[in-house]
């Protein structure tokens, strides 16, 4: 007897009902039903059906009888892979990561440009699965490792939480390197059969755990420039550095006008100063000047490529790498007082209640009165009066000011406390985050931990310059037609993470509102209630990780951390490489020329954001080594913390009086067999139900600190 063929008609009427249904789920039952379907002898035919399509992987079984229908995925997909402290991988895609299991990475490394075979069988959670084929690009070709030698061979030892191998290197190419130095190896090639790859040594650092050796391994680390080459110090030294008549004449002249500097203790690059005028009928005039950098640094020369490749300065804790060479970055383009110096502004006259009655911008020459610094200000503002005792005193001196420098600065901190408080109450999020630094010795070794809170000194400058990019942005976004321009943008925080946030936050008693308009008020609250307590830093910190990243951008969306509708970046020509772009569109605009290219445009402020998050990871980088050397003297001391992170591999624990984290080995809490539990953040005994969760303090002893691989290790203090 013949088999009955499957109907083709209700193949492809089922096919359609899932593709028009995405989301849900079907039995064979309802699937009948809805393509009108009663016999059961084509029930049956429905229940074959659903096989095939299952077996062809068109839909999905999510549960025993219950089908949802399943995406095609393209066989290939090309993008960045993200390797994991497991050796697993991600490829990075706008919608969901493909996992990569280290078995399918096939040789790509972190951050390889590569090509994925997406494998068409999901997991039960829908999660798409793939193997690398091919590498396109590679992130990086040189790595920093420890020098492990054989009789007629060595390994560079690379391996850590983001690389899973180390690297051969023959005895030619170890040269002069000595057994158990840090060096930098660059891989040549990586053999088919072979399991690490090859390379050759091209610099020796040094001794490991030297400070100089640690920092130049995390410059190297984030593919960081150190040293500018010769030809670029040459071209810096042969600019043009005087003060030309001819070109004064071009410009708005404020050399007359009072004007100070405010910048931190030992600041070098001084690139914004603030003018203050009194007019009449109580109306002052701000004028915000910027060291106008891209009058030096002319468009597409050696000196203007080496700025775009380095896009910003990188601060480390015991250095400064600098965008610019310092001849620019120190001196000629550095707003030094009591010197004539050429700068792009934003003018503004404002009235007693803080309003903008009208605005100009353009190239501009000063002569500062006054380098002021944060502390000095912060002492005027305090006192309101005109004496500076010597501990507050730049130069160790006490000194008066005049009366009209005094009234300058009481007035602009009355109109910054206005603007800050008109940008809070429009939604700005108010961080009063406290930073971390060092005291260093000679040997640039750590003394003392040091926290930098923002004060009022901070804030009068930081509304200013948010009022200057903000303008400089509103002003181009008005142009007709619409000009091509560069944004600072900041995107809706992530809404995963806030509702994780919210759960956390509850544990310690706190409300979080996430719906709509009022969670950035409701943001607001909390960082205002946590300020002083023992977890305030956590949730800092949790709250900036719940955050998208600002990033620069032509296709203008606002900046939702700051509540503006438009914003861009200005005011730091000297260290940021967009800001030269601003001054240069800027300028081009106000002359009347014609849009530029948005494309190019574009991938500028794609480099610049990357070369930023880079630079931001260094930073961050130098600052647990800090931390670290710092504990490097104190194993077995107990201190007090507070439970930072909990894994199921341990726990994280952030002491309370210097802010240096350390983990605590599941394994190592003996007083029972514990458990993590990810929703509430938590370990727990299986035995007598003790609990170590997120926020809670305890007494911790330092067990390690190893300065090579840069981690602590606490105990628990019983």
């Amino acid at each position: 007897m013949r088999k009955k063929k499957i109907s083709k008609k209700n193949q492809r009427l089922i096919l359609n009902l899932f593709k028009n249904n995405k989301n849900k789920l079907f039995n064979f039952k309802q699937i009948s039903s809805k393509i009108g379907i009663k016999d059961s002898n084509e029930k049956n035919e429905v229940i074959k059906i659903l096989n095939i399509l299952h077996s062809s992987n068109r839909i999905f079984k999510e549960k025993e009888g219950k089908y949802k229908y399943l995406e095609v995925v393209k066989n290939y997909e090309e993008g960045t892979i993200e390797i994991t402290n497991s050796g697993n991988g991600y490829l990075l895609m706008s919608g969901k990561d493909i996992f990569i299991s280290k078995q399918n990475i096939n040789k790509a490394l972190n951050n390889d440009v590569v090509k994925v075979y997406i494998f068409k069988r999901r997991d039960k959670k829908e999660n798409i699965s793939g193997e690398v084929v091919e590498i396109l690009k590679r992130s990086k070709q040189e790595y920093v490792g420890i020098l492990s030698k054989r009789k007629e061979f060595g390994f560079v030892l690379t391996r850590g939480p983001k690389m899973y191998t180390d690297i051969f290197v023959s005895e030619n190419e170890i040269k002069k390197a000595k057994e158990g130095e840090k060096v930098v190896v660059k891989i040549t090639e990586w053999p088919e059969r072979a399991q690490s790859p090859f390379g050759k040594i091209i610099k020796v650092l040094g001794k490991p755990g030297d400070i100089n050796v640690e920092m130049d391994e995390i410059l190297y680390d984030y593919n960081l420039p150190n040293k500018f080459s010769n030809e670029i110090i040459s071209s810096a030294q042969s600019i043009d550095k005087r003060i030309l008549k001819s070109e004064i004449k071009k410009r708005r002249d404020f050399r007359q006008t009072l004007t100070f500097t405010i910048d931190p203790f030992s600041a070098k690059d001084f690139d914004d100063a603030i003018s203050y005028k009194l007019l009449d009928d109580g109306i002052i005039e701000v004028g915000i000047h910027i060291a106008d950098v891209s009058y030096y640094v002319k468009e597409n020369s050696l000196l203007d490529n080496e700025a775009y490749k380095r896009a910003t300065s990188v601060y480390l804790v015991d250095r400064v790498v600098p965008m610019l060479p310092e001849i620019l970055s120190n001196n000629l383009c550095s707003l030094k007082p009591k010197e004539d110096k050429y700068t792009f502004s934003a003018v503004f006259n404002i009235d007693e209640k803080g309003k903008i009655l009208s605005e100009w911008f353009g190239r501009t020459v000063i002569n500062s009165n006054k380098r002021f610094t944060y502390a000095e200000v912060q002492k005027i503002i305090e006192t309101k009066n005109n004496y500076i005792d010597s501990n507050t005193s730049l130069t160790n001196e006490s000194y008066n000011i005049s009366n009209e420098i005094l009234q300058a600065i009481l007035d602009l901190n009355k109109k910054a406390k206005l603007y800050r408080r008109e940008r809070l109450s429009k939604g700005a999020l108010s961080f009063d985050r406290v930073e971390i630094g060092f005291k260093l010795n000679k040997k640039k070794e750590p003394l003392n931990v040091e926290f930098k809170s923002s004060k009022e000194a901070n804030k009068l400058v930081e509304e200013f310059m948010l009022l200057a990019n903000k303008k400089v942005a509103t002003f181009v976004e008005k142009q007709k037609p619409k000009k091509s321009f560069l944004y600072r943008v900041h995107d809706y925080p992530d809404d995963d993470k806030i509702k994780n946030l919210k759960e956390v936050v509850n544990t310690f008693g706190y409300e979080l509102d996430i719906s709509g308009k009022k969670l950035t008020k409701s943001l607001n609250t909390l960082l205002k209630n946590i300020k002083g307590k023992a977890e305030q830093n956590m949730i800092d910190t949790l709250v900036l990780r719940c955050m998208s990243k600002a990033i620069y951008t032509t296709n203008n969306i606002g900046h939702y951390g700051l509540a503006f509708d438009n914003y861009t970046h200005f005011t730091s020509p000297i260290r940021r490489y967009p800001d030269i772009l601003t001054h240069r569109l800027l300028q081009h605009y106000i002359d009347g020329k014609k849009n530029l290219d948005q494309n190019i445009l574009e991938e500028a402020c794609v480099h610049s954001s990357y070369k930023e998050q880079l630079s931001t990871k260094a930073e961050r980088a130098s600052i647990k080594y800090m931390q670290i050397k710092y504990m490097e003297d104190k194993i077995g001391k107990k201190f007090k913390g507070v439970i930072s992170g909990v894994t199921d591999r341990g726990i994280y624990v952030e002491i309370i009086e210097n802010k240096c984290e350390g983990m605590i080995s599941i394994k190592d809490i003996n007083d029972d067999q514990y458990f993590f539990d990810q929703r509430k953040h938590q370990l727990e005994g299986y035995t007598f139900g003790n609990k170590y969760k997120l926020g809670d303090t305890i007494n911790i002893i330092v067990k390690k600190a190893d300065i090579i691989n840069r981690y602590l290790d606490f105990s628990i203090l019983n």
